[in-house]
């Protein structure tokens, strides 16, 4: 069924606030110092011992995303999931801007280091709850995952998990090699594996709701 651009407008729109409220989940795990989550620690390590910033190695990370579902799919690759790079691009920006914003924000004791981390892991699951009701593109590193699900027998959440933990490996491994310590992964990084998509699960039902209300 052919849709209208008003349509698309609404959903790309309802994308757009979901990825302002995850980058500035991001911002606040970082804020947090008890690790990032999962997708965002190897951006956070390579932004400590390079000159860029958080937000533009994220637009990095999911370029080669972008290139490894290329790579993958080949003939079978849609065009239209190139609409992800622009996606990256917004949501790189929106995270150095999240940074920035909640910079003054005091964060002092390891009490409200937690808060802090909760906020983060609370918003980003917001934030892909709104990507999942958009419906019209997913994040690079999600896309990566469907990728090898369409070529491989394996299923979505074993390889989502397969991913995550490569991508917090790598961090570590970049992060012993450069800095000489871990930094970017935490007891606040486990807390974020283990419950951004159960919170995010809860929110698609009334999101949903939502959604067929405003974006239909």
């Amino acid at each position: 069924m052919k849709r209208s651009a008003g349509y698309y407008l609404k959903r790309y729109l309802f994308l757009a606030l979901g990825l302002a409220v995850m980058a500035f989940g991001v911002a606040f795990s970082i804020k947090a110092a008890l690790g990032t989550s999962p997708i965002s620690s190897l951006p956070y390590v390579v932004s400590l011992f390079t000159p860029l910033s958080v937000g533009t190695a994220t637009i990095l990370m999911h370029c080669v995303f972008i290139l490894l579902q290329i790579c993958i799919l080949r003939k079978k690759f849609q065009p239209v999931q190139l609409m992800q790079l622009p996606v990256a691009l917004v949501f790189g920006y929106l995270t150095d801007f999240g940074i920035w914003a909640i910079e003054g924000l005091p964060c002092q004791g390891y009490w409200m280091q937690w808060i802090f981390c909760v906020i983060g892991i609370v918003l980003v699951a917001v934030g892909v709850s709104c990507e999942v009701t958009a419906n019209v593109v997913v994040l690079a590193g999600e896309g990566v995952v469907l990728a090898v699900c369409r070529v491989c027998p394996i299923q979505f959440g074993t390889m989502k998990v397969i991913f995550d933990v490569s991508l917090v490996a790598l961090a570590c491994a970049l992060s012993f090699l450069f800095l000489g310590r871990l930094e970017g992964v935490r007891e606040g990084t486990i807390a974020a594996a283990l419950f951004v998509g159960i919170l995010s699960r809860q929110l698609n039902k009334p999101l949903g709701k939502l959604g067929e209300k405003i974006l239909n």
